[in-house]
């Protein structure tokens, strides 16, 4: 895979037009289905910014679902985006320091909404 190199002033034009999921915006118990090149992750919101994830490479681990935190979204390199879970076109960075691939889609299912 070829490496991108951006400057700051386009990473920060970037930000702006993201698909993205804000940490603020989920509560306890909603969880997040995210879509990536190469696997499906469920990310369920616990308390104290936890998560249970499954899927992806926790799955392939035996380690599903496994309690983690998430660093944020990145590019892919160094620059971390630490308020958003998820976003189109970045990778998820784990507590573990697992990044995914890059992040193709994103569903939010409300705790509300579950049976």
């Amino acid at each position: 895979m070829k490496r991108v190199i951006r400057s700051l002033d386009q990473i920060v034009a970037e930000c702006a037009g993201l698909k993205q999921i804000r940490r603020e915006e989920l509560f306890c118990g909603d969880v997040v289905i995210i879509t990536t090149r190469n696997s499906i992750y469920s990310v369920q919101v616990l308390e104290n910014d936890r998560y249970a994830v499954s899927g992806g490479w926790f799955d392939r681990e035996g380690l599903a679902p496994a309690q983690t935190t998430i660093a944020g979204c990145t590019w892919g390199g160094s620059v971390i985006k630490a308020d958003i879970i998820a976003a189109c076109g970045l990778c998820v960075e784990f507590g573990n320091h697992l990044m995914t691939s890059a992040i193709q889609k994103i569903v939010v299912i409300r705790q509300r909404n579950l049976n």
